[in-house]
Formats: C-alpha cells, sequence, structure tokens
C-alpha cells in the first residue's frame, strides 16, 4: 500500500514537482517518506591532471567536497518542506561518480514500495536525466515519473492503464492496485489488441472481482505513434495518472528503453507509474 516511499531529488535542476508529489502522497498514504539527493563528481578536471601528472588525490578530495555540497543544498529544500507539512521521513546524500550513483539509488530502491522520480528533460545535460532509467530496470519495484512541467499534487481519481497483455504491463498492473483500487474511474487503453488470453476484456472481468469499475478505450494506430495516441485518450479523459510496463532491450550488456517507453519518457504530459 506504498507505506515506505523513495523520492530521488535532483541536485542539478529543479525538485519542486517530485517534492509536491512525493509530500502530498506521503500524507495521503500515511507514509514514511525517504529522500536522497546525489551530487555528482567530475572526473574531467582528474582526467586531465593524470595526462599532466599533477596532485590527483587533491583535485579528487576538492571535487568530492563540491558534489557532495550540491547534494546537501538540493535534500535541504525538500527538508524544509517535508518540516512543514510534519511527515514522517527520512533524508540522505550522496556523492558519487556517474557511472556509480544510478548503481547506488537503484540498490537503495529494492527496499522500498514505490521510487518517486523526475521525468528526464533533454534539453537541459544533467546527469540526473540517467537516473530514472536506471530506477525502472534496476530496483526490481514500480517507478512513479512526475513530468518537469508537472504542478502541485498527484491526481490519481482517474487512472488509465497502457494495456498490451504483456508480462510488463501486469507487473505494472499488480503494482499500481493501491491507486487502482482508491480510484473514481479507470480506463483500460488498448492499443492494436489482438484476441488473446490476457485481452482487455478478461482484464475488465479480473479488475470487476476486486470492485475496481472499468472502461475500455480501443484504439488502432501506426507502431510510431503508440505513444502520442495513449497520451492523446489520458488528456482527453483528464486523466491524472498512467499506468504501464516499462520496455527495454539489452545492447553491449546495458540496458536500452523500447520505443513506446522512450518516447514516453521524452514526451509525457501526465504522471506514469512504470514497472519492468
Amino acid at each position: 500500500m506504498f507505506r515506505n516511499i523513495l523520492v530521488h531529488i535532483p541536485s542539478e535542476r529543479s525538485a519542486r514537482p517530485v517534492i509536491d508529489v512525493a509530500i502530498a502522497l506521503t500524507i495521503a498514504r500515511r507514509s514514511h517518506l525517504d529522500a536522497v539527493a546525489i551530487g555528482y563528481e567530475s572526473m574531467g578536471a582528474i582526467g586531465m591532471l593524470v595526462e599532466g601528472g599533477g596532485a590527483v588525490a587533491a583535485v579528487m578530495g576538492a571535487e568530492q567536497e563540491r558534489a557532495q555540497e550540491r547534494a546537501n543544498a538540493a535534500i535541504a529544500v525538500f527538508e524544509i518542506e517535508a518540516k512543514l507539512a510534519k511527515i514522517a521521513y527520512g533524508s540522505r546524500t550522496v556523492a558519487a561518480i556517474p557511472a556509480e550513483a544510478g548503481q547506488t539509488i537503484s540498490a537503495l530502491a529494492r527496499l522500498y514500495d514505490m521510487t518517486i522520480v523526475l521525468q528526464p528533460e533533454p534539453s537541459k545535460a544533467s546527469y540526473d536525466n540517467e537516473i530514472p532509467q536506471q530506477i525502472l530496470f534496476n530496483s526490481g519495484g514500480p517507478m512513479l515519473m512526475v513530468p518537469y512541467i508537472h504542478k502541485g499534487p498527484l491526481d490519481a481519481n482517474h487512472v488509465g492503464i497502457a494495456w498490451d497483455g504483456s508480462r510488463l504491463a501486469a507487473r505494472a498492473l499488480r503494482d499500481a492496485m493501491p491507486f487502482l483500487m482508491g480510484a473514481k474511474a479507470v480506463t483500460v487503453i488498448a492499443v492494436n489488441e489482438e484476441a488473446g488470453e490476457a485481452s482487455s476484456d478478461h482484464l475488465v472481468t479480473h479488475l470487476g472481482r476486486r470492485g475496481i469499475a472499468v472502461r475500455i478505450q480501443r484504439l488502432t494506430t501506426d507502431r510510431g505513434d503508440v505513444q502520442g495516441a495513449i497520451l492523446s485518450v489520458a488528456a482527453e479523459s483528464r486523466m491524472g495518472l498512467l499506468v504501464m510496463g516499462g520496455y527495454g532491450h539489452s545492447r553491449l550488456q546495458e540496458r536500452i528503453l523500447g520505443g513506446v517507453t522512450r518516447s514516453m519518457f521524452d514526451c509525457m504530459t501526465v504522471p506514469v507509474l512504470m514497472s519492468h
């Protein structure tokens, strides 16, 4: 029931959207909220010193200190709001090189019911942009991604489920059950659906046994416009939350986002709960 929530507080971008959503959700669910901010150590200057034979240890220490200061500044913003809201919370800061940051926070996220992150912003170069993908594929739990244009708390009164009958969609559905149970309206969005044992009709029956009334919105569109079609339905129906599987494939031992998932990362307009 999302009793134990983690939120990543960006240190290089505005954290307001995730702070507002995380605190409001913590209040509504009577949960405990932990926040983590990461300060990223730059390896560029250190590399230049290695080539020139400079004092590497001193530079590394100074760079780590600057990274820690950035993390401390970010977490301080969260702590002010958490204290004002009088919620149960904890906070943590990490100074790490970018290659290790994703591994660190993903391991931490495995202990929580859900992790809240900020949508990447391609127009702003930041290592914070890499964190959501790392958490999605490596945490083993649901990730609530908040658009960087979002304002205010999460509105989960109308929830949309992007359903294709896959294992990943089923995983996200189960992870989102606390939201579905509390929603006033739930819509299953079935794009280019084919008949099968895990059809949207069967899903409606399954959710009905839990007392969740569902309607189905069936769409047919080109494969390249699936994400756009889903977001159009969400906007037209005024959905406040989307639920979908987070797809990816392995390339040279690195997990790469699938097409629809990548498009959602880039162009989402509504908070999305994803699971892999």
